[in-house]
């Protein structure tokens, strides 16, 4: 099984990926980082640069061709694998093989509760934590219960007020915007402040980065990490 870093969990959030590594383990599974995958090319794709969101993807198709199974701790890489790279290699010679890699791609919290039927094992102490809900995993994917699941089986679980409101990162929207990404950020913070939770976790390191740096920059006095994160440290 082929465990996808993505470039923001391996350039920025490594310890959520090992996190990851740990959990699959923790399942019963054994995987592996597949040599020469980098990018989904979804940054360029959501640009509208497609030929060369295609250039950078193929790298990373190619890597995962043998792959039986993959699974990525980011729900908008996951989203761009699962549903987009269909159209972005539509009429290619790798089509067929990116329609089947496609196939078989999950999203880390979808593939521990739907492939595997795997819960963590009760904690010695629960911590409480709030769930933040990234857009491309909401909205593309449709996952909303899977990681919460997972959460709930470790932690106390507060549900976040405005839980599915964008955290202003979107990816290159927060270069292009920042004023707005910053105000939705500011906005994020503000739910967070309504509820008891001293932890929020997120399963897309873009999500986790973007409140994580804004609660450090105002002193929300806030811990954001990725969901591996919380559910590792359960273990």
């Amino acid at each position: 099984m082929a465990l996808f870093p993505t470039c923001l969990g391996e350039a920025l959030n490594p310890a959520a990926v090992r996190d990851a590594e740990r959990l699959l383990r923790a399942a019963g599974v054994a995987s592996e980082r597949p040599s020469g995958a980098t990018c989904c090319g979804q940054p360029a794709w959501n640009s509208g640069f497609v030929a060369d969101a295609r250039r950078v993807a193929r790298r990373t198709l190619r890597a995962l061709a043998d792959a039986q199974t993959v699974v990525v701790p980011a729900g908008s890489c996951a989203a761009m694998m699962r549903l987009h790279w269909r159209h972005l290699f539509h009429g290619e010679p790798e089509q067929e093989l990116a329609e089947r890699v496609s196939a078989r791609t999950f999203e880390l919290s979808q593939y521990l509760v739907d492939e595997l039927e795997w819960r963590p094992p009760d904690p010695a102490t629960r911590s409480e934590v709030a769930y933040h809900d990234s857009c491309h995993m909401l909205r593309e994917l449709r996952l909303h219960d899977q990681p919460r699941l997972l959460l709930a089986a470790v932690a106390e679980l507060h549900e976040l007020p405005r839980a599915d409101r964008c955290c202003g990162f979107g990816g290159t929207f927060s270069i292009r915007y920042p004023d707005v990404s910053t105000a939705m950020a500011d906005d994020k913070l503000a739910s967070v402040a309504t509820i008891s939770a001293a932890t929020v976790a997120s399963a897309d390191p873009g999500c986790v980065m973007q409140i994580e740096g804004r609660a450090a920059r105002v002193g929300a006095g806030v811990r954001v990490v990725h969901l591996a994160t919380v559910l590792a440290e359960a273990l």
